[in-house]
């Protein structure tokens, strides 16, 4: 979505990210804050334009329901696990660093990806290389026989995410990837 303004284009998604970060930047939702941070949006677009940007981002509501519902399940169950090894006196916890191939040729989707994998208690992503699309994840609690079942949980993730985020090219290429439907 966009309006002309003579020979300027101003992307009203683009417009309302600078609002909002305008917003957040002064801490306070009032009338003078969103009317100036609007003139300073439209000013900033006019003087700096930017050719059109497609994020590839959308919303998909069924998708972006199950995928926090079941972000906030995978969080609940990693802190479980991390208590109990916290709490396992006298027996040194196991765990690996892998290297998980995303399918995902969206950085934004792989960036949300490796945030949420980053939020997880029990990962930490220790190397993220951007030109592969490969997270490397160090789980704790994974042994030698527990790294498959952790590359497919960080896989699983990036697929709710792709299914809640994507675009209708990610979604495809997901399934034709292996995704499950």
């Amino acid at each position: 979505m966009s309006v002309r303004i003579g020979q300027r284009v101003i992307q009203l998604p683009t417009l309302a990210g600078l609002l909002i970060a305008w917003v957040l930047l002064f801490g306070e939702l009032s009338v003078n804050t969103v009317v100036s941070g609007l003139l300073v949006g439209l000013l900033v677009m006019l003087v700096f334009p930017l050719p059109p940007l497609d994020s590839g981002f959308r919303i998909h509501p069924r998708a972006t329901l199950f995928f926090l519902v079941r972000f906030v399940v995978d969080m609940a169950q990693a802190t479980v696990r991390v208590l109990a090894t916290a709490f396992s006196f006298g027996r040194i916890p196991h765990s690996s660093v892998i290297a998980v191939p995303l399918r995902t040729q969206s950085d934004l989707l792989f960036t949300l990806t490796a945030v949420c994998v980053s939020v997880i208690p029990g990962s930490v992503i220790v190397e993220v290389r951007s030109a592969t699309h490969t997270l490397f994840v160090h789980v704790l609690g994974a042994g030698a026989e527990d790294v498959e079942q952790a590359r497919a949980d960080v896989l699983r993730l990036e697929e709710r995410v792709v299914r809640a985020f994507g675009s209708r090219g990610e979604i495809e290429r997901l399934a034709s990837t292996g995704g499950t439907s």
